[in-house]
């Protein structure tokens, strides 16, 4: 993805380079945006709402410049320490931003956390541009979103609203053109071929901790997280080694996630290491376990490790 080439700047004119946050309620379709946008798998994706725990950047190049997104966490209005930690990255992202993308889901109705978030941007509305996705699904209704933010973000114009849909890859490139408009001159952020700044591991914990998601059921996905063990290169660097853990916090569900036979812990590792070797250059071999971190979503030094900013 980029912007449509006749915004290209002129001869000796400087490029444009903007760190653009994405904030929106839970499921609005950020990280879809997001590998859209980019073109590559940025950010895992799940069904499961408040799956992004980190802010992920993901970065647009384009003929005048570079936009680099950082995919915030679902905003969602909850007391639980973790969400709380949550919503805290989405809203620490917006003063060192240069553009706001603030996604809403047409297929659901304005509500509480709609408009705590519209009060949230309103001091900042002059660098939001709103993206009203998901306008492909047959239960969208885009007209009472655009009610909605009428009423509590006029300062937004409407030349600043979209509607799109990131899973069909419609409208974005529009959208794309008006955020590069709000985007400062100034140098790029990163090399043009780079799509992420995230590192191997992260990466590799991330694609895991998706395949699992959409695997297990009930209380399961929220109670998980991934860790690296060990990475070694093997094979002249043909091969990267990685022994890793799914951790839960009960013994019950771990029962639950290895399955009858061993069927679903190879089930997760099989999809992961396909996707895994569709990604990285080299050949990904992964060794998967699973074990016991009892609470562990009440633990400070994990929850802090686990949504590092």
């Amino acid at each position: 993805m980029s912007e449509t080439k006749q915004n290209a700047p002129a001869e000796g004119e400087k490029k444009l380079s903007a760190v653009v946050a994405i904030i929106g309620r839970p499921s609005a379709g950020k990280s879809t945006f997001l590998n859209t946008a980019c073109g590559e798998k940025v950010s895992i994706v799940s069904p499961v709402p408040q799956t992004t725990r980190n802010a992920i950047r993901g970065i647009v190049n384009g003929s005048r410049g570079q936009l680099v997104f950082v995919d915030t966490p679902g905003y969602h209005e909850s007391d639980k320490k973790f969400n709380q930690l949550l919503k805290g990255i989405a809203h620490d992202r917006l003063p060192e931003s240069d553009a706001i993308l603030y996604l809403i889901d047409a297929a659901r109705e304005p509500g509480r956390e709609e408009e705590l978030i519209a009060k949230m941007l309103s001091r900042v509305a002059k660098k939001v541009v709103v993206g009203i996705n998901k306008t492909d699904l047959p239960s969208a209704k885009p007209a009472p979103v655009r009610a909605f933010l009428a009423l509590h973000l006029p300062e937004v114009p409407e030349d600043r609203i979209f509607e799109i849909s990131a899973e069909k890859d419609t409208n974005i490139d529009p959208l794309l053109v008006r955020l590069f408009d709000l985007a400062p001159e100034g140098d790029i952020l990163y090399p043009e071929e780079f799509y992420t700044d995230q590192e191997v591991d992260f990466r590799i914990a991330e694609i895991i901790r998706e395949k699992a998601m959409n695997n297990t059921r009930q209380e399961i996905p929220h109670a998980i997280y991934v860790e690296i063990a060990d990475l070694e290169m093997r094979r002249n660097g043909k091969e990267l080694w990685v022994r890793s853990f799914l951790v839960v916090e009960r013994e019950s569900q771990k029962s639950m996630v290895i399955g009858k036979g061993a069927a679903m812990i190879k089930k997760i590792r099989t999809e992961a290491q396909k996707e895994l070797n569709e990604i990285f250059p080299y050949h990904i071999q992964l060794d998967l376990q699973v074990k016991v971190n009892k609470n562990w979503r009440q633990k400070d030094p994990i929850i802090g490790r686990l949504t590092k900013r």
